[in-house]
């Protein structure tokens, strides 16, 4: 079982949308054939945050977590559920999307996790661990210009909030990595916001107009949506 932890923008976004009732499936970034799969599951695909700069507000399915959020509160407002008409999401990202659809074409169960559910992913996890299940946290990371990896504290930092609520919630000791992950949240758990928008991500998103996206990143156990992606096609639901 993999946990995947992608802070400021996949995951983030993920637990916005499946709290509003949306079925989340991921996908490879700019994969021209992710069009069509969209269309095969009926679903619609969102765009990348610069794409939503150019487009109507309230109009588009985005990456954003606070242009998902609007879009759920415009459809709670109408006593809908989830964005207007919007029932399934096919939501490429980079990172978390790509990491997410290539674990589960592996055979590997994967689960969805940021700051916001860390401590409902840790209770279920714990659970599954007391049952023998053996689970790897992966923290996304970003790329550098030329494609290769680069370190993200924000991914760090939601990797060890999930381990420290793993922990709490009885689910046993951890590895020497796994305690590093831990330490780091732990070193900046009071200082969660103005920590994540000081980190290189956090910059490079409030440079482009989208420093509310760090705001909602940073919101600490108010979600209690534990998305688990299906097998096949299917995509994220919340399992909590």
């Amino acid at each position: 079982m993999a946990v995947v932890v992608d802070v400021l923008s996949f995951t983030t976004t993920l637990t916005v949308a499946v709290e509003r009732g949306m079925v989340v499936h991921p996908y490879r970034w700019r994969d021209e054939r992710a069009v069509s799969y969209a269309e095969e599951l009926g679903a619609v695909l969102a765009i990348g945050r610069l794409e939503q700069r150019s487009a109507t507000p309230g109009a588009t399915v985005s990456l954003s977590p606070a242009a998902m959020s609007a879009m759920s509160a415009m459809s709670a407002m109408a006593g809908g559920a989830g964005g207007p008409g919007v029932e399934r999401v096919v939501l490429p990202s980079p990172n978390g999307s790509a990491i997410s659809f290539g674990l589960r074409d592996a055979g590997v169960q994967v689960v969805g996790a940021c700051l916001r559910n860390r401590a409902a992913v840790g209770r279920w996890l714990a659970r599954r661990v007391a049952a023998g299940a053996v689970v790897a946290v992966v923290p996304a990371g970003e790329r550098w210009p030329d494609g290769s990896l680069r370190p993200a504290a924000e991914d760090l930092w939601g990797a060890g909030a999930v381990l420290d609520a793993l922990v709490l919630a009885g689910g046993g000791g951890l590895g020497p990595e796994a305690e590093l992950a831990r330490d780091a949240f732990l070193a900046v758990r009071d200082r969660l916001p103005e920590r994540l928008l000081a980190c290189a991500g956090g910059q490079e998103l409030a440079a482009i107009d989208f420093a509310a996206d760090v705001a909602i990143a940073a919101e600490l156990d108010v979600s209690t949506v534990v998305p688990v992606l299906g097998s096949g096609r299917d995509g994220f639901r919340d399992v909590g």
